[in-house]
C-alpha cells in the first residue's frame, strides 16, 4: 500500500515536471513565434520602402513637366521636380533639381539622402567632394612669391573643373559642393533616385546642409508644404540643431564662430555670393587632370575609394556610341565608362538628333529613362503595356520627362533639332530598339513576322529591310535601302 503511494506521488510529480516543461517550451515558442513576426513585419517594411515605387507605376498619361518648386537665394535659383506631385518619378522613384549659380555664386556644401548624377547644361565652374575619411590630396599657397610662397596656406581634398557636356556621379552622403568662378552663369540638372539601396530613409529628397540656413522648402516633403507656407522659415544646417558650447568645444573655437557655424542668423539661401578672393587648388584644364590621373599609382584602399573618377565629359562627338551624318549622334555613360556608376546604380544618355530627324522606337530592358531637354525641341511618342499612347506631344528646352521601363518611346526633332540627356536607373541600363539594322523586328526570322503580322513575304522583308540605319534616323519617309550610318 505504501508502495503504491510512493509509485502514485512519483507519477504526479513527474507529470508536474512534464507539463511545466512543455508549457515553458510553448511560452517560449510563442515568444520566438511573436519575435518573428515582429522581425518578418520589420523586413516587410523595409522591403516595402525598397519597391514602394515598383508597386506604384499605374502610369495612364505622362507629362513633360516644369519644376514643382522654385527657390531663389542670393546668388542663384534651385528648381525642384518633385516625386510627390508626379506619378511617372514617384513610379521611377527619383527626384530631380535644377541649379542656376550666378557669377562668384557659391552652393553651400551638402549631402544626400540618395544617390545623384549631374549633368552640366551651360556654363563652368570648380566643384569639390568631401569623402569622409580621405586625405586632403591638394594644397594651396598664397600668391605672392619669396619664403611665403614655401609655407602651405591650406590642404583639402580633390577640387575638379567642370564644364559644358559634364556628367558627375555622387554616391549617397557624400558632401560636394559648387563655385561659379566665371563671368557667365551655371546651369546643371541632377536626378536623385530615391529608391537606391542606399537610402536607408523613406522616398523623399532628404538634403543636409554644412552650412548656411536653407528654405524649409528644400527639405520639405510635398504633402506637407500646403500647411507650411511662410516662406521666411528655414531648415538650418546639420550644426544648428547642437549646442553652442558643445560646437566651441569640439572645433577648440570661440563661441561666436561656432554660431556662425551654425547660421541661424544667415538669409542667404543655399547659393551664397562670395565677395572675397576665392582661391583653391585645382587643375588648369581637363587635360591636366586627365594626365594626372594616368600618372597616379594603385595604392589599394585610397585608389578605390578615395581617388575614384566622378566626372566624365559626353559631349565630344568624338566619344559618341552611334553617329549618323544625316540624322546625328548618341552617346551612352554608364558603368563600363565611369565604374562609380557601378556603385551607385545610375547612367546617362546624351543624345543629338538634327532637324527632323527620328531616334528609333525602343524600349528600356532594365531602368527607367527621365529626359531633359537640353536644347531644342521635338515630339515625343510613349506607348505603355496595352498598346495605350501614354504620352505624344511636344518636348521643349527646359522640360523633363519619365519614361517607365518597357514603355516604348519614340522621339523626333522638330527643324531646330533636339538635344537631351536621359538619366538611366540602372549603372548598365540596355535599350532594345522596334526599327532599324539593329531591331526586333529585324531579328525575326520573315515566317514569324509574316504571320504575326498577317502580311505577305514582301511586304515583311520591306518591313525588316527597307530601314537600314542604325538607332538615328534621318528625315524623309523611308532611308535608301542599302544605306548606312556610319
Amino acid at each position: 500500500m505504501a508502495f503504491d503511494s510512493v509509485l502514485s506521488l512519483s507519477a504526479i510529480v513527474f507529470f508536474l515536471v512534464l507539463s511545466h516543461g512543455c508549457f515553458a517550451q510553448l511560452g517560449q515558442d510563442q515568444q520566438q513565434s511573436s519575435q518573428q513576426q515582429v522581425q518578418s513585419e520589420g523586413a516587410l517594411g523595409t522591403q516595402q520602402h525598397r519597391f514602394r515605387a515598383r508597386t506604384d507605376c499605374r502610369v495612364q498619361r505622362i507629362q513633360a513637366r516644369e519644376p514643382d518648386q522654385r527657390i531663389e537665394a542670393e546668388a542663384g535659383i534651385t528648381e525642384i521636380w518633385d516625386q510627390n506631385n508626379n506619378d511617372e518619378l514617384r513610379c521611377a522613384g527619383v527626384a530631380a533639381i535644377r541649379h542656376v549659380l550666378q557669377p562668384k555664386g557659391l552652393l553651400l556644401p551638402s549631402y544626400t539622402n540618395a544617390p545623384q548624377i549631374y549633368y552640366v547644361v551651360r556654363g563652368r565652374a570648380i566643384q569639390g567632394t568631401v569623402i569622409s575619411g580621405c586625405p586632403e590630396t591638394y594644397e594651396s599657397y598664397p600668391q605672392s612669391g619669396g619664403r611665403e610662397r614655401q609655407r602651405i596656406r591650406d590642404r583639402h581634398q580633390k577640387v575638379r573643373q567642370i564644364r559644358e557636356g559634364d556628367i558627375l556621379a555622387f554616391p549617397a552622403g557624400v558632401a560636394r559642393w559648387v563655385y561659379n568662378n566665371v563671368d557667365s552663369p551655371l546651369i546643371c540638372v541632377s536626378l536623385l533616385e530615391l529608391n537606391n539601396d542606399a537610402n536607408q530613409l523613406d522616398v523623399n529628397i532628404r538634403k543636409f546642409f554644412l552650412a548656411g540656413n536653407p528654405p524649409q522648402d528644400l527639405q520639405r516633403r510635398s504633402q506637407e508644404r500646403e500647411h507650411q507656407l511662410r516662406q521666411e522659415q528655414n531648415a538650418g544646417n546639420v550644426f544648428s540643431g547642437f549646442d553652442e558650447q558643445t560646437l566651441a568645444d569640439i572645433f577648440n573655437i570661440e563661441p561666436e564662430t561656432a554660431r556662425r557655424l551654425q547660421g541661424q542668423d544667415d538669409r542667404r539661401g543655399n547659393i551664397v555670393k562670395v565677395e572675397r578672393d576665392f582661391e583653391v587648388a585645382s587643375p588648369e584644364s581637363e587635360e591636366e587632370e586627365e594626365e594626372r590621373e594616368r600618372e597616379r599609382r594603385l595604392n589599394g584602399l585610397e585608389e578605390t575609394i578615395c581617388t575614384v573618377r566622378q566626372r566624365l565629359n559626353i559631349d565630344r562627338a568624338t566619344r559618341a556610341d552611334v553617329f549618323n551624318p544625316r540624322a546625328g549622334r548618341v552617346t551612352t555613360f554608364n558603368a563600363y565608362s565611369l565604374p562609380i556608376l557601378n556603385y551607385i546604380q545610375l547612367s546617362a544618355e546624351k543624345g543629338f538628333l538634327y532637324g527632323n530627324a527620328i531616334l528609333a522606337p525602343h524600349w528600356n530592358v532594365n531602368a527607367h529613362s527621365i529626359i531633359y531637354v537640353i536644347r531644342g525641341s521635338g515630339r515625343l511618342q510613349v506607348v505603355g503595356n496595352f498598346g495605350n499612347t501614354v504620352f505624344d506631344g511636344r518636348v521643349q528646352e527646359g522640360q523633363l520627362i519619365a519614361v517607365p521601363q518597357n514603355f516604348a518611346v519614340v522621339k523626333k526633332a522638330s527643324e531646330e533639332g533636339l538635344e537631351w540627356v536621359a538619366f538611366k536607373t540602372n549603372g548598365a541600363a540596355v535599350t532594345s530598339q522596334l526599327a532599324g539594322r539593329v531591331s526586333a523586328i529585324r531579328n525575326m526570322p520573315e515566317e514569324v513576322v509574316m504571320n504575326s503580322y498577317d502580311i505577305s513575304r514582301e511586304e515583311a522583308r520591306s518591313l525588316k529591310y527597307n530601314r537600314e540605319e542604325i538607332t538615328v534616323f534621318g528625315p524623309g519617309s523611308r532611308s535608301q535601302r542599302g544605306g548606312r550610318a556610319s
